[in-house]
């Protein structure tokens, strides 16, 4: 995996890094074999990700088809001022 530091931003650098990562699983892995699993827990954990997984594919599917209606967007509240000091009438 590559990230490319812009201006000497090792800090944007990192944040891409880490959002790859996650994106990738890496992280999930990395806890998952932090300690050891009992085969027929994971076979159990594997088979609950499958289904997990087939049903999310089913759900998107009947969306797309019309038959499910699509989720509701959930609005962010908007923020006012943004200056220093946290609001106010600017006395």
């Amino acid at each position: 995996m590559q990230v490319i530091v812009r201006d000497n931003n090792v800090d944007q650098a990192l944040k891409v890094l880490k959002k790859k990562l996650q994106r990738e699983g890496i992280f999930r892995e990395m806890k998952m074999r932090g300690a050891f699993e009992k085969p027929s827990v994971k076979r159990a954990r594997e088979q609950a990700e499958a289904v997990r997984r087939s049903r999310k594919l089913a759900r998107k599917k009947l969306q797309r088809e019309g038959l499910l209606p699509m989720p509701k967007k959930i609005e962010k509240p908007k923020r006012f001022g943004g200056g220093a000091g946290g609001g106010g009438a600017g006395f």
